[in-house]
């Protein structure tokens, strides 16, 4: 152990062994030995680095009976992103009955699928929407509408845990995992533990929102999730009496963006009342209003997001884990 372990310092004073003279330490001192210990703990905190780094990344476990999972993402908040996952989830139904298709939503302070499926109003539509088109789950179901959720990320990283390996999902082809905005702890946390066959980024033409999509799309990348491309939302506004379009949010930022990303854009979904009161209410307008032209650019990007995913394995493996970086 170097002298500098030995050392303690307590309001200016060294103390060295256990009942020998203490001694005062004037500042120039105490920042020698500040420095001393500074070096040491970035020694330590480097060998802990590569220690932990020489495990390699966390094992990826399939979800059972799952053949994919979609994960819809966003940037930044309010710009559509649960609304695209809901619509996405029953257009891959739509579009092939044959499918069976589970949404999980992911989004724990603020899950917003309970609502826009109507699984706690209307029993005779949720019965339709839950049993015909697909299987979902969210932490809404398991809180009040109201209540805040107040918690620190382990108990989030706990809670998204029982989400992925305790439903009882079945079997399905295809499972919209709708993420919180933003890059952090839940993204990773997905991202890491289960086997991912592609990402959608959801955002409005607006710079603002793009900055933010832009760091989603490079997230997914980092950790080796394929992006399938982004889906354009709120894309024009036509008034519903004179037909004159106007681009709100700004004309084309996602298709920009994807230039940049070298990526595709899946789709545009306009910004319409229908859509958002269908959402509100509890009727998703894929569900509600099928033959909507709305409906329509949902179904859509259903089919691009379908042509873009990997064949899924026919035996998917225990385990695998994440490539290098």
């Amino acid at each position: 152990m170097g002298s500098w372990q030995r050392l303690l310092l307590f309001r200016g004073v060294s103390l060295r062994g256990g009942a020998r003279a203490c001694a005062p330490l004037c500042g120039r001192q105490m920042l020698v030995c500040w420095r001393q210990l500074s070096g040491a703990e970035s020694e330590t905190l480097k060998q802990r680095r590569t220690q932990i780094m020489s495990r390699g990344l966390p094992k990826q476990k399939p979800i059972e009976g799952v053949k994919q999972v979609i994960v819809v993402a966003s940037g930044k908040g309010g710009v559509g992103k649960s609304t695209t996952a809901v619509n996405l989830a029953l257009a891959l139904g739509a579009n092939d009955s044959s499918k069976a298709v589970g949404l999980l939503d992911v989004d724990v302070y603020g899950p917003s699928v309970p609502k826009m499926m109507n699984l706690k109003g209307n029993p005779e539509l949720s019965e339709i929407v839950f049993l015909v088109y697909c299987y979902s789950m969210s932490m809404g179901f398991l809180v009040e509408e109201t209540a805040p959720v107040v918690w620190r990320g382990l108990m989030v990283m706990s809670a998204i845990e029982k989400l992925l390996r305790q439903v009882d999902w079945g079997q399905l082809d295809y499972l919209v995992v709708d993420m919180p905005p933003g890059t952090g702890d839940v993204q990773l946390s997905v991202s890491q533990n289960i086997p991912i066959s592609g990402a959608v980024i959801v955002s409005t033409p607006q710079d603002i929102a793009l900055m933010d999509a832009h760091k989603g799309a490079e997230m997914f990348r980092k950790v080796h999730v394929p992006v399938l491309g982004l889906v354009q939302n709120m894309s024009v506004f036509q008034c519903p009496k004179c037909r004159h379009k106007t681009h709100i949010f700004g004309a084309d930022g996602a298709r920009r963006l994807a230039r940049t990303l070298d990526l595709d854009v899946l789709g545009d979904v306009p910004l319409h009342l229908n859509i958002r009161e269908a959402s509100d209410t509890g009727q998703p307008i894929v569900f509600s209003q099928p033959e909507s032209d709305e409906a329509k650019a949902y179904l859509r990007i259903a089919a691009e997001v379908v042509k873009r995913l990997p064949s899924p394995p026919d035996h998917p493996p225990a385990s695998c884990s994440l490539p290098e970086a």
